[in-house]
């Protein structure tokens, strides 16, 4: 019996996961949109930011919920979105800024959205109000899109950057700070990135680990899947697949890990709804079924994540 607890203690430390599945996240919230995704979670941990999105992702919003008296307040479109395309928000560290991603233009004279390119608002302290956008320039935006912002504490920039030059499609890139100046970012390892897609990177703030998504692989469930790659000596890793505890036969990505917490967010288009009855469905069962939160629509999920279990 005692051989058997521990093979069992083993199966899911290798795996990442305690006894906890993979449960969805803020649902009642989540479920008064078409489609939400990309969470950033302050590092007090008592603020929120999604992206909210129109049911073919023509429209897309970031969100805010704040938690007061223990309980998430009701969702508020943040106060420097809600005109533009904007998704992927991300908390700095202090939490006095917040990078995302739009299409908004960079003269304010006119609505002509431009391409993807990273901006940021700022602020005095954690009560305070947000800045207006500030377009985050060279190095880091291009004429190119860039995506998915994520920082390691000691400031190096991660992103997702979409350059027809390199022949191949979405990498990851990053960017060195180097007296708080960021500098030419640089396209990670074939370790990372490949001729297909890679996106929507999380770098662990040490910069141990880098969590992204990557599309249809050999070696995927279907669809997108999360990877993960450390940072070693001899440099990043051979990504590996989260395998089929995170990873649906649907789209997986956006990843976020609350390291003080261990638990791993995602985004997922997991589909559970029902295909065969075993007996004729009534309006309401059919309501029920068709409104469930694993509908295939684009919702957020959480595990308890070990992040050094991928390593052998």
């Amino acid at each position: 019996m005692k051989h058997l607890l521990i093979l069992f203690f083993t199966f899911n430390i290798f795996f990442g996961f305690s006894q906890q599945t993979i449960t969805p996240f803020l649902e009642d919230i989540v479920k008064q949109f078409p489609n939400v995704r990309d969470i950033a979670i302050a590092p007090n941990g008592n603020e929120i930011m999604f992206s909210a999105q129109s049911v073919m992702g023509s429209t897309s919003v970031i969100i805010t919920i704040t938690k007061e008296s223990g309980e998430w307040s009701n969702p508020k479109v943040a106060s420097f979105s809600g005109q533009f395309f904007d998704l992927e928000p991300f908390f700095s560290h202090d939490g006095l800024k917040l990078y995302f991603v739009s299409t908004r233009p960079l003269d304010h004279s006119n609505n002509t959205p431009k391409d993807f390119d990273i901006w940021f608002v700022e602020r005095h302290d954690l009560k305070s109000n947000w800045s207006k956008p500030i377009n985050m320039g060279s190095p880091i935006n291009t004429e190119h899109g860039e995506f998915y912002p994520s920082i390691a504490k000691n400031g190096n920039f991660y992103f997702t950057r979409d350059n027809p030059k390199l022949k191949q499609k979405d990498d990851i890139y990053m960017s060195v700070s180097i007296n708080g100046k960021l500098s030419e970012p640089k396209v990670l390892s074939g370790a990372i990135n490949s001729e297909g897609y890679e996106y929507n990177a999380f770098i662990a703030p040490d910069e141990s680990y880098l969590i992204y998504g990557c599309y249809n692989r050999k070696d995927s469930f279907g669809s997108g899947d999360l990877y993960i790659s450390y940072n070693t000596i001899e440099g990043w890793t051979k990504a590996k697949n989260l395998g089929d505890k995170i990873n649906s036969t649907k789209m997986d990505y956006c990843p976020f890990v609350d390291v003080k917490t261990n638990t791993l967010y995602f985004t997922s288009k997991l589909d559970n709804t029902k295909t065969k009855f075993e007996k004729p469905q009534s309006f309401e069962d059919l309501l029920d079924e068709f409104n469930k939160y694993d509908n295939g629509l684009s919702r957020l999920y959480k595990v308890t994540f070990n992040s050094n279990a991928f390593k052998n």
